[in-house]
């Protein structure tokens, strides 16, 4: 949809704009004996994954409102997230949903992520809905379902996923459970947990020996009562259970308004347990919004937590799987997935400009209204030409929202896909 030729055309009537913002900015940070150069490396390295669910326009319970062009197979949301990883650079790897997006063609799938140069980082289990032709119901659960042969066949689905990745050379599993309950004493606590936890160990002992099992939690929704995985601890505890490659999965949308999720993820970092992130934004719980639409300050609070854990070398916590997780009904979703990409950057780029040293001292003074100018400071920092510089280097565009609307990409892809082409998901 758009050639590398159109980039470069792009990025040389920009330049200007761009050198001067940049020269601007990294004299600011210089004065702070900030090393640019190093920060924009960082950014360059950082590699977000696209979910093959978020595609297409998403919905909710009333309704779904289709863009058009929507890709109808798993080759042509290949070719989309293709052509955002063309734009920016940063989204190369491929979170698959199974069943949704069961592949086809192995070879032939194989064949087109190497063209693209894409990878599928992770792949993602589905016992939270009924599929046609399954013998037994996951209304009352799945892996904690007090019925064997109900747990039985969320196992075997989970070793099917399993082995889809492996052929696609994924390097992680990921397991999401709706289970829980709607009404006091409907399930037993206890119970459900011993049922999922064992159900979990035997999905592991599945798994190849360099893959690692990210179990998310969330503390409501499907069910309101209860949740069987509904926070942190659970997950964790599960995970260690499990073995050492299971490791908790936090998602932004899966916590209770107000939560400190900056202090989750610290904790986890700290315990070696975190071991990826699912990003997008909320107002309320689970909106699934634009990373960094809502809440960029949270967003902010959070990679700084990630960032100065990163760089300490007590910290034996491997880098997470970064993966946005977002449904679209009101927007182009390649649109909202590029905005999202641009808003976790920079994010990470504001807490790579922390004053790290400077902060770790207000801390130890208990200086409260210092340490909160270091961090405010960060903050206010227009760090966009540092992921502009890095989308640059890497040969992505400076604007890739603006190279998006200009080509008309989403009219090219109706009048080759057709309006009413629906994708795969939610």
């Amino acid at each position: 949809m758009i050639e590398q030729r159109q980039i470069s055309d792009y990025n040389k009537s920009a330049a200007k704009e761009h050198s001067r913002s940049l020269n601007f900015l990294s004299d600011v940070l210089e004065k702070r004996d900030i090393d640019v150069k190093k920060i924009v490396e960082k950014i360059k390295s950082f590699k977000i994954a696209i979910p093959s669910w978020a595609l297409g326009t998403g919905g909710t319970r009333f309704g779904r409102f289709s863009i058009g062009g929507e890709p109808a197979n798993l080759e042509e949301k290949i070719e989309d997230i293709a052509l955002l990883n063309t734009l920016n650079q940063s989204s190369g790897l491929i979170s698959l949903h199974i069943p949704w997006d069961i592949p086809g063609n192995i070879p032939s799938v194989l064949s087109l992520l190497k063209k693209h140069n894409l990878q599928v980082d992770s792949v993602n289990s589905n016992t939270f809905q009924d599929q046609p032709g399954q013998k037994h119901s996951y209304k009352f659960g799945s892996l904690c379902h007090t019925q064997k042969e109900v747990r039985e066949q969320a196992i075997v689905h989970n070793e099917e996923v399993i082995e889809y990745g492996k052929k696609l050379k994924a390097k992680s599993l990921t397991v999401w459970l709706a289970d829980g309950s709607n009404f006091p004493g409907q399930q037993h606590f206890r119970g459900a947990y011993e049922r999922t936890s064992d159900s979990i160990n035997k999905i592991y002992k599945k798994l190849p020996s360099d893959w690692s099992m990210l179990i998310e939690y969330k503390p409501y929704e499907p069910n309101f009562y209860s949740m069987v995985i509904p926070d942190w601890g659970t997950s964790y505890m599960l995970s260690k259970s499990a073995g050492d490659r299971a490791k908790v999965l936090v998602d932004l949308g899966h916590h209770l308004p107000n939560t400190n999720i900056e202090q989750i993820v610290a904790r986890l970092m700290h315990f070696n347990m975190l071991g990826g992130f699912h990003f997008n934004g909320s107002m309320y719980g689970d909106d699934d919004l634009t990373t960094g639409a809502i809440k960029p300050y949270q967003l902010f609070l959070i990679f700084n937590e990630l960032a100065d854990a990163l760089q300490d070398k007590k910290i034996k916590n491997p880098v997470p799987a970064w993966m946005i997780d977002a449904s679209h009904n009101s927007k182009d979703p390649l649109e909202d997935l590029l905005q999202s990409v641009e808003a976790i950057l920079i994010a990470y780029a504001q807490a790579l400009v922390v004053e790290r040293s400077s902060l770790v001292q207000k801390q130890n003074d208990n200086d409260v209204a210092g340490a909160q100018e270091v961090m405010q400071n960060a903050f206010r920092t227009d760090v966009r030409p540092l992921v502009r510089e890095a989308f640059l280097q890497k040969g992505g565009c400076l604007s890739p929202i603006d190279i998006y609307r200009k080509e008309g990409v989403r009219a090219r892809l109706i009048k080759q896909r057709g309006k009413s082409s629906m994708a795969t998901g939610l």
